[in-house]
């Protein structure tokens, strides 16, 4: 008998207030305790909000209070102009339809069985077999609440008999999807140029013109054309804003994008872009699939208890890439893309997904964003829109939880001040249930809001565990640059905890594993996930290390190295763990060209030794001013051991005194790999908030001509990529570092290598003038990765954000050439 209508708006006002009310929080110590995430509503699953969401010039003011339960709502006027937009449908439009029509139109997908989502589905990318099969997985969790049982709505809470279901489906039969994505003149030409590839002056135009990928018009220069930028539907994200006319969405709404979307031509596709299969009916030649969910974990708190569901999904690969579609339990219908079986992938990678304490996100959030989270994956949406990506790397810092020292629970033991009194704190029941409550809801919220929740639905995800982190936390998980600490703080009860169980959520969110179900053996046909390296017992997290070697197309593969489990303050990984890798790598099949290593924290990077050994000396007087509160200076020690704030992340570095000799011989093992295996090596970090450059290559020497990088073996470049959200450090600080870019680096002139930063950014990327900063850039970004098959070139184009706030990007492209040794 209600309104219809006014539950909506009453739980959109109240989110609103939500953040505004976090807002007023975010620059204090104290915040209120993390209380548990709330499900969606029904009528949220697939995000429909039925008000219109003002344009956010600026914070967004008070909401109006909501009027009484009967309120007559005002309704369309027929002939009113309106926005053609996927969420606005015309009265006269409708009247038109059968009654059919109009309820296939105008309904929200739901479940059946019905599911309560908290969050996902989440889409992870494991490998290609040797059979040309594709490997993956999805994530699902729901709630089943205690409470809601004894209501008397039959469809409260989940539904868990039969357990649910995961429904995909491809076709390999269909033609293969042109590609019309046109040189835009929004990338630089890349700075390094290889005799073997000089018919092209931009190689990343070149592979541009040469990729085979989907139909679909070019949004460069458009992401800001629209007055505000609503996102497409998902099941679990109530600030969707997009009516789904078709359980097949987009994961952008089309008043984002000004233009219709063209799908494949083997469906049929409805007045708005998108694919009209209400009815469930597929195209001949289609090929399904249904998985029941694997469940993987059950977290309990105080509304009940929230299953984790894993669905694992096999595709046999065809001629060309295909677009999968899925659903959990018959409910909205997404899509993800997969290579053709002789393709090698599109990628996309980023780090640094969240803010730092103390920043305020609405000072990133350009006019018409919701979020200052948003504008530069929405950004990367507008690519994937174009030229759909088949993977999304995730290189560290997925999720920032430095607001874990402001529960409740956690303030006696984060305000103690002497080193002593936080080892010997003791561990009770109430911190260890409120670190699972505070990682289990912040993942919750974090990973199914906004545009990073498009991303991770739409294209499959390998994440790796963060190198570092800054300040607080490690890979904003656990405490910053844990296993860098001494030995008898890393054991530290408290301390020893948060770092276990962040690599516990790690592992669920983001890999989808539980070792207690999937085991701790790496060996053919033993694990879930088929890339998985597992390492050594971890001295301080109690899990063994779980690196990943993916296969990215036939001249492709990727390692993502587990640089956390077992670091300690003198070792980075194990020997057993270098073992076993190189193990995998030395048994890679012939025909591959590139390795990708993926490393959280940069390889080749500038030096600040003088810092190091400044921080480390005890005769610092900031330090000492620091320890006693004097002046101010009590936030330039740490936390927890009362050093030198930035001495941890320093010791962090692969560059650190302590584990210099570790990164030369991981770098020369490396270069004895590619000289024997004929393979080129390539480094890709974040962590630094800037974009960089880093190269190693054969040192030359007096009297010889320097050897062409494609006869190299030694010429391994480090893409820098970071950060996609956070802030960019300090102006002063990117002139220091680039300052000590052109520093000349001889540690390893005795193994005959160089070491040096690539001007790649010669250009402002606003306007196009030249740059007196040209090896750093201190602006938001990602990295798109194509491959060329007109020469093996493997491209990195760094995407720079132009304005900050506003998203759109230019590109910087660093051109990685195939091994000709």
């Amino acid at each position: 008998m209600d309104n219809p209508g006014w539950h909506a708006y009453r739980r959109a006002q109240k989110e609103e207030e939500a953040l505004a009310r976090d807002r007023d929080y975010r620059n204090s110590y104290y915040a209120p305790p993390n209380d548990d995430v709330a499900p969606m509503e029904e009528t949220f699953i697939g995000g429909f909000r039925n008000h219109p969401h003002p344009v956010a010039m600026g914070p967004p003011s008070p909401r109006p209070p909501v009027p009484p339960k009967d309120y007559p709502y005002p309704q369309p006027i027929q002939n009113a102009p309106s926005n053609q937009t996927q969420s606005t449908i015309s009265t006269k439009h409708l009247t038109q339809m059968s009654a059919v029509e109009r309820s296939q139109k105008l309904r929200v997908a739901r479940m059946e069985p019905h599911l309560q989502f908290m969050c996902g589905p989440l889409l992870r990318y494991d490998t290609i077999d040797e059979h040309g099969v594709w490997h993956g997985a999805a994530l699902v969790v729901s709630q089943y609440s205690l409470f809601l049982r004894f209501l008397a709505s039959a469809d409260s809470g989940s539904v868990y008999e039969p357990f649910p279901s995961l429904n995909y489906s491809w076709d390999p039969s269909a033609p293969p999807p042109l590609h019309q994505r046109k040189p835009t003149g929004d990338s630089y030409p890349s700075p390094v140029n290889h005799s073997h590839s000089q018919s092209s002056t931009n190689d990343f135009q070149s592979v541009n013109n040469l990729s085979t990928t989907t139909s679909r018009p070019s949004t460069v220069q458009k992401l800001h054309s629209a007055a505000s930028y609503e996102l497409g539907p998902h099941p679990a994200d109530p600030h969707s804003t997009i009516l789904p006319a078709s359980p097949t969405v987009s994961v952008l709404g089309n008043n984002t994008y000004p233009f219709s979307v063209s799908e494949p031509t083997s469906f049929a596709a409805s007045p708005n872009g998108y694919p009209a299969t209400n009815n469930g009916d597929l195209p001949p030649g289609t090929r399904s699939e249904t998985v029941a969910g694997q469940e993987l974990w059950v977290y309990g708190g105080t509304g009940g208890t929230f299953t984790f569901w894993r669905f694992l999904i096999k595709v046999p690969l065809g001629e060309h890439e295909m677009a999968v579609r899925y659903s959990v339990n018959h409910g909205q219908q997404l899509e993800f893309w997969v290579p053709g079986r002789n393709q090698n992938m599109r990628w996309a990678a980023h780090s640094c997904n969240g803010f730092s304490a103390g920043v305020n996100p609405d000072d990133f959030r350009g006019p018409g964003f919701k979020s200052g989270y948003d504008p530069v994956w929405m950004d990367l949406l507008s690519k994937h829109q174009e030229t759909p990506f088949h993977l999304l790397v995730g290189g560290g810092d997925q999720l920032y939880c430095d607001s874990l020292m402001r529960e409740a629970e956690m303030q006696d033991w984060s305000s103690k001040m002497k080193p002593e009194e936080r080892k010997q704190y003791p561990l009770t029941e109430e911190i260890e249930s409120t670190i699972d409550r505070f990682f289990f809801n912040h993942y919750c919220q974090a990973f199914r809001s906004g545009a990073f929740a498009r991303a991770n639905c739409s294209i499959p995800m390998a994440n790796m565990c963060d190198d570092h982190g800054e300040p607080y936390f490690w890979f904003r998980i656990s405490i910053d640059g844990f296993g860098s600490y001494p030995d008898d703080m890393q054991r530290a009860p408290v301390f020893r905890q948060i770092g276990a169980r962040g690599y516990f959520f790690f592992l669920l969110f983001q890999c989808f594993i539980n070792v207690e179900i999937d085991g701790v053996s790496d060996l053919p046909g033993k694990h879930t996930f088929k890339s998985t390296i597992i390492g050594q017992p971890g001295p301080y997290v109690r899990f063994p290390s779980h690196s990943t070697l993916h296969r990215l197309g036939p001249q492709t593969y990727m390692l993502m190295l587990d640089c956390r489990a077992e670091r300690k303050k003198e070792q980075v990984c194990s020997r057993e763990q270098y073992q076993k890798v190189f193990g995998r790598l030395n048994s890679l099949p012939m025909g591959v060209e590139h390795l990708v290593v993926q490393l959280g924290i940069p390889i080749a990077y500038p030096r600040m030794v003088f810092l190091e050994t400044a921080l480390e000396s005890k005769f610092n007087p900031l330090v000492a001013l620091g320890r006693n509160g004097s002046l101010g200076l009590s936030g330039f020690v740490n936390k927890f051991n009362a050093e030198a704030e930035l001495l941890d992340d320093l010791n962090d570095h692969w560059t650190a005194r302590s584990h210099k000799k570790e990164r030369n011989w991981l770098v020369e093992q490396l270069q004895n790999f590619a000289r024997i295996k004929h393979i080129r090596v390539t480094f890709i970090s974040g962590d630094v908030h800037c974009g960089a450059v880093g190269l190693f290559k054969t040192l030359r020497l007096k009297g010889k001509p320097e050897i062409a990088p494609q006869n190299d073996h030694k010429w391994m470049a480090n893409i820098v990529t970071s950060a996609i959200v956070n802030t960019p450090p300090p102006n002063g600080v990117i002139t220091l570092v680039s300052s000590l870019a052109s520093k000349v680096h001889k540690t390893m002139h005795s193994s005959e290598t160089d070491e040096i930063m690539v001007p790649i950014f010669e250009k402002e990327p606003s306007n196009g003038q030249p740059r007196k900063q040209k090896y750093i850039m201190g602006a938001r970004n990602w990295c798109r990765v194509e491959w060329n098959q007109e020469n093996g070139d493997m491209i990195f184009e760094l995407r720079v954000e132009k304005q900050k706030g506003y998203g759109v990007t230019t590109g910087y492209p660093m051109v990685v050439p195939p091994p000709v040794w």
